[in-house]
């Protein structure tokens, strides 16, 4: 029987590649808002759907500093206004800084 600590590394490894992508979609959702001051309907909803998978599977994990990002970035998105485009870029470039030796 595998050690825990072994298949949970496998499972990190194994979710690099979606966890690239929705990091990706984060940064390009925060540039536009913070190009155009505004952000697309369908890229907001999709950022925050990817924000709220983040934060809750970021900690299962063990990657707590990056899971409060991502709860911050939903939250901002999920509000009814948008957010400041160097709020939500400060927490997008935290959230990839959190991550970046494991990426």
């Amino acid at each position: 029987m595998g050690s825990t600590p072994t298949a949970i590394q496998a499972i990190w490894q194994k979710q690099l590649p979606q966890l690239r992508d929705r990091l990706h979609l984060l940064a390009r959702a925060a540039q536009e808002l913070s190009n155009t001051r505004t952000i697309d309907p369908e890229l907001r909803a999709e950022a925050l759907d990817v924000a709220h998978k983040l934060a809750g599977s970021l900690g299962m994990f063990g990657y707590t500093e990056a899971t409060e990002h991502a709860r911050l970035i939903e939250e901002m998105l999920d509000h009814a206004g948008l957010p400041q485009p160097e709020r939500l870029q400060q927490h997008v470039d935290d959230l990839q800084l959190s991550l970046a030796d494991q990426l």
